[in-house]
């Protein structure tokens, strides 16, 4: 089963919704291979929001403060990170942590840094810790950022999900080259899903509510 996890590192609904999904598939025993797939909510120059002070979105969040407990998750949410970072620069070094087959570490690292550690992931010395934390070169990351030499790459796979895929929110779940119409963030959905082998929402008796984030804010 190969599953296309599009997502972007400021989402708090994309952190929990995988992490439910890693903690099925090991559970479950079942065998995925998780692709990630970038997704920038807001890209240079657009302005940066203020999510910490934003009542409307710490009301929203809210759905996610048990499933994240549940999964072990000490999320802040929102974090105080004022404003949102962007995303590009954390996305590079993605990239180049991909070429070295630590992609997986260094994303799942970057989510912590900022819902957990409340760290700025928009700034290179923040990413360039991260990197070092597993297992990265510093030195030759910091150069790749700051030669910019897979920011091409990034821009291309974000008009990719934007206009060829016509996404417009994130999490957005393909499994097996097909969209599915959901999006889970407690593992026991997960569990059920990968054990009935379910692709479709509308297969399920109760289709799962949909909350996500997407350029104009989150749901």
């Amino acid at each position: 089963m190969e599953i296309v996890f599009v997502t972007d590192f400021v989402c708090p609904y994309c952190i929990v919704a995988e992490e439910a999904l890693k903690q099925a598939l090991a559970e479950t025993g079942m065998q995925a291979v998780i692709k990630i797939h970038p997704y920038e909510l807001t890209e240079e120059p657009k302005e940066r929001v203020d999510t910490y002070h934003d009542e409307k979105r710490k009301a929203g969040y809210q759905v996610l403060v048990e499933p994240a407990k549940e999964l072990g998750l000490d999320m802040k949410l929102p974090p105080a990170v004022v404003p949102r970072p962007y995303t590009r620069l954390a996305f590079e070094g993605w990239h180049y942590a991909e070429e070295k087959g630590v992609g997986d570490a260094y994303a799942d690292s970057v989510y912590r840094a900022y819902f957990i550690d409340e760290k700025d992931i928009g700034q290179v010395d923040v990413l360039a810790e991260l990197a070092a934390s597993v297992g990265l070169d510093t030195e030759e990351f910091r150069r790749v950022l700051a030669e910019g030499t897979y920011t091409q790459v990034q821009k291309a796979a974000v008009a990719h999900a934007k206009k060829d895929l016509d996404i417009h929110h994130v999490p957005t779940v393909y499994i097996n080259g097909k969209e599915a119409d959901f999006a889970m963030y407690q593992k026991e959905n997960w569990v059920q899903f990968l054990t009935n082998q379910k692709v479709e929402a509308e297969e399920a008796e109760e289709p799962t509510e949909f909350f996500g984030c997407g350029p104009n804010g989150c749901m």
